[in-house]
């Protein structure tokens, strides 16, 4: 693989953060502001779009890997970035998200009369740079860096609201997603660079940065640090901050379980699984099966509590915690179905879990209503809302011929290739299918087919603002698109296996 400098990944994370200098700048003139907003994720966008025809795989493109050192620090460690195929990946999802949302929010917090919005739009450019700094990372010390950065520019968001449940909600997201990096990603990290005397990744997803001659225990040690420690994954128990930073305004919401945040934290886990340890030490230490089970036991209790939710955002937010551990499972199987399968979820889970925390916002901003029992017949009032939410369920459950199928078949047939515990994992992935059903479609179902309460008479359309709407139907329609043509994201997915 031809490594090649270029200043395209540096200018990528960098647009992010001239943009939010401006926001803040421009703070009195509200149309100024988000204006500003959009060309930062515009600027984003098209220099991520640009780096394509570059690393994208031969026929397609030259198959580069992009390169830039910012400055060094030790020998071996450096804060430098890359854009290879797998950080294509979160870049391309990630960057086109933050363009969509920004209408979105723009709706969401006018409709609403929110206050401080310069602060909101300036941490979500923030986010945004903390984000893409994590996904062209060229190194475990940057990814490292980069990763701090989001959680503490997304505290002001989940607190946004500045009451006693903000508060508490963004306290405990705070001290989930610190304590955990810094007490196990952190040490690890430490001894990774004294063991090895470099903390940069691999260029390939088979190789490992440690040697055979390092103990077995402690490196069995440091890779349960790093899978634990990257507690933005969502993995259990580390999981609570998620449901708790629901009391956040729905575009916040969004980006926490779509664009940056927890996309960030799985990222961080499957960079580190193949580039820093490898699949070949992984299958020669047996790490892929135990890690499996383990995340498993994630994506069926999420999915059980999930179905004792009536508030809608509290039950999206367990799916996504079930949804996270999905990627998680895919690289775990160590196979190459099985690792396509969950890095291709990184954007299938974008594309659909965005589109139903925005269809959750538009509902509550048209009808003020958070219950899924006050739905009842809200669809034929809001078709255009709740059809998108059907569509972007039917990714999550895993149907054709949306994006989630692609997921879920590359799990299946990646589970089949495993020498041994194939029939085990088949059933965790059959088992949480069906309780995706269990707590999706009555959702779907009582909005078109459910009596309104007693009380309420039938509207007409109530659909939110069309700032709203659109960015809900784009959203959708991606998801179909990548169920359709999923050769647009696996371009990138399949050179991560080579």
């Amino acid at each position: 693989m031809e490594i090649v400098a270029s200043v395209k990944p540096l200018a990528a994370v960098l647009s992010a953060l001239i943009g939010a200098c401006m926001v803040m700048l421009s703070r009195r003139s509200p149309n100024v502001r988000e204006s500003w907003s959009l060309v930062a994720a515009l600027v984003m966008f098209g220099i991520i779009l640009s780096m394509v025809p570059d690393v994208a795989p031969q026929p397609v493109g030259r198959g580069l890997t992009l390169h830039q050192t910012l400055f060094p620090i030790l020998p071996g460690l450096s804060v430098s970035f890359r854009a290879d195929a797998f950080s294509m990946v979160f870049a391309l999802v990630g960057s086109f998200l933050w363009v969509i949302t920004i209408f979105y929010s723009a709706g969401y917090m006018r409709s609403l009369e929110e206050h401080a919005q310069t602060r909101f739009n300036a941490c979500f450019a923030l986010t945004l740079f903390g984000a893409m700094g994590v996904a062209f990372a060229d190194n475990l010390f940057t990814l490292y860096l980069f990763y701090e950065v989001v959680s503490i520019c997304t505290y002001p968001l989940v607190a946004h609201h500045q009451d006693e449940e903000s508060y508490s909600g963004g306290r405990k997201y705070i001290v989930y997603l610190t304590t955990t990096a810094k007490g196990l990603v952190l040490p690890a990290m430490i001894l990774i660079y004294v063991l090895t005397g470099t903390l940069d990744f691999t260029h390939n997803s088979h190789l490992s940065v440690l040697t055979p001659e390092i103990n077995t225990t402690l490196v069995t040690i440091l890779y349960v640090c790093c899978l634990l420690g990257f507690a933005k994954n969502g993995i259990m128990p580390f999981h609570n901050w998620l449901p708790g930073a629901m009391v956040a305004p729905t575009p916040v919401s969004a980006l926490l379980h779509a664009v940056a945040v927890v996309t960030v934290g799985v990222f961080c886990t499957t960079r580190v699984m193949l580039y820093v340890f490898g699949t070949d030490l992984m299958t020669r230490l047996n790490l892929g099966v135990p890690t499996a089970y383990f995340v498993s036991f994630t994506i069926l209790m999420a999915s059980i509590i999930a179905l004792s939710k009536d508030n809608l955002k509290a039950r999206l937010a367990y799916s996504t915690v079930s949804q996270l551990s999905y990627i998680i499972l895919g690289v775990a199987l160590l196979t190459v179905d099985g690792i396509q399968g969950g890095v291709v979820h990184m954007a299938n889970h974008a594309f659909a879990k965005i589109t139903l925390f925005f269809c959750a916002g538009a509902v509550y901003v048209a009808t003020h209503k958070k219950c899924i029992s006050e739905m009842s017949g809200l669809g034929r009032s809001m078709p255009i809302t709740f059809a998108a939410f059907a569509v972007a369920s039917l990714s999550m459950i895993g149907a054709p011929p949306v994006a989630g199928f692609v997921t879920k078949w590359k799990l299946l047939t990646g589970a089949m290739e495993m020498p041994t515990h194939a029939m085990g994992i088949l059933l965790v992935l059959l088992a949480s299918t069906l309780l995706n059903v269990a707590y999706f479609a009555p959702v779907t179902f009582k909005a078109f087919f459910g009596k309104r309460p007693e009380g309420e008479p039938e509207t007409g359309m109530r659909e939110a603002p069309m700032a709203m709407v659109i960015p809900i139907l784009v959203a959708a329609a991606i998801s179909v698109i990548l169920g359709i043509y999923p050769d647009i994201i696996m371009v990138f997915v399949k050179a991560v296996t080579g």
